[in-house]
């Protein structure tokens, strides 16, 4: 097992992001009619707890995988600060080469993951050997990762990525992000293309390194109950904004953002009292070139006031470690409920005058 010395101290988050911001720029037409920006992401910032699991979850183009990229500086933020553990990345302090081996990533496609042409075993000690691990040591820590991730390496360290199914090569993909000894993961979507049995087998799988290896999560699905099953605490966002955070069994319990209340309600239910009647949420999410002003959930809130239209929010504190961006929360916001009532509750609420009607 591998230990790090923490830079930072113990009681320091690992990774603080502060006002990150990506815009993707469009092209003008021959007319020059176009352009502007696609507000991927737009002003996040949030902590990830050292041996924590931080779920983060939201509708698809919510920025997810964007922010999933630059945590791992695969691309550049447009604006914002990334800091590992107190020293801030890409730095001279922090190089990009150094925390990208403290910090590696899983991504969904297991196949495009891999050279095609590298057989299993090399795939997972190219890695160590490009930070400067000696070959035959780097064998020999591949060969002991792929054992440890369920893939004997008597049967499978020669086989290439099209020899093996889906779940085997995330296996693969797993057993090569940790090859490198990383203190932090991203998982980005990747149990999401796998079968329910392998993907169980794969989430366990990685329960469990996490504990052997003392890793921290990100992890992030757009599947409710496997990110409630796997976070410690979850993040939920909302067109390239943080709409809310907290810890995961109190926020899947008492939701402090209508968005969250309406996201957790269109999860299916086993009760027959609990059928779903009306859908929690109407209509797409808007666009993020033209984002509505204010709070940029207004257009489908169903406790949505007039000041919501035009004035921003900011996160509130709403329980322990709990916080979520909702006026509703804000005293003297201007919401005719603010500080009266919790916006979730106002909201289911609402979809259930409208089912009894």
């Amino acid at each position: 097992m591998h230990t790090h010395t923490d830079v930072g101290g113990p009681a320091q988050p690992l990774l603080t992001i502060s006002g990150l911001v990506k815009h993707f720029p469009l092209k003008r037409d021959a007319l020059g009619r176009g352009g502007g920006v696609v507000r991927a992401v737009d002003g996040v910032g949030f902590q990830v707890l050292k041996g924590e699991t931080l779920g983060v979850v939201g509708e698809s183009g919510c920025g997810k995988s964007t922010t999933a990229r630059l945590l791992m500086q695969l691309m550049a933020p447009t604006a914002g600060e990334i800091v590992f553990d107190g020293r801030t990345v890409g730095s001279r302090d922090l190089p990009l080469k150094e925390f990208r081996r403290q910090v590696q990533m899983v991504f969904q496609d297991s196949y495009a993951s891999l050279n095609p042409r590298l057989t299993i075993e090399d795939s997972v000690a190219f890695g160590p050997q490009v930070h400067g691990v000696p070959q035959r040591e780097a064998v020999a820590r591949a060969r002991s990762l792929l054992d440890r991730v369920g893939l004997a390496p008597a049967r499978f360290a020669e086989r290439y990525p099209h020899e093996l199914s889906g779940g085997q090569r995330q296996r693969v993909n797993i057993a090569r992000a940790l090859a490198l000894q990383p203190r932090m993961v991203i998982l980005d979507e990747a149990v999401s293309a796998l079968d329910k049995s392998v993907e169980a087998q794969v989430l366990n799988l990685l329960s469990e390194l996490k504990a052997e290896f003392g890793l921290t999560y990100v992890f992030i699905s757009h599947d409710l109950n496997v990110v409630h099953y796997m976070s410690d605490r979850v993040m939920v966002m909302y067109l390239g904004q943080v709409a809310e955070i907290g810890p995961s069994d109190r926020l899947f319990k008492t939701p402090a953002h209508p968005y969250t209340a309406a996201l957790l309600s269109s999860m299916p239910s086993m009760d027959p009292d609990r059928r779903t009647e009306t859908a929690p949420l109407a209509g797409d999410p808007p666009n993020p070139i033209h984002p509505p002003s204010g709070c940029r959930f207004h257009p489908r809130c169903s406790v949505a006031a007039a000041v919501c239209a035009s004035r921003v929010p900011v996160h509130t504190i709403t329980g322990p470690h709990h916080a979520a961006a909702c006026l509703v929360h804000e005293p003297d916001s201007g919401h005719p409920q603010a500080g009266s009532v919790n916006p979730a509750a106002a909201a289911d609420a609402v979809a259930t005058a409208d089912t009894s009607a």
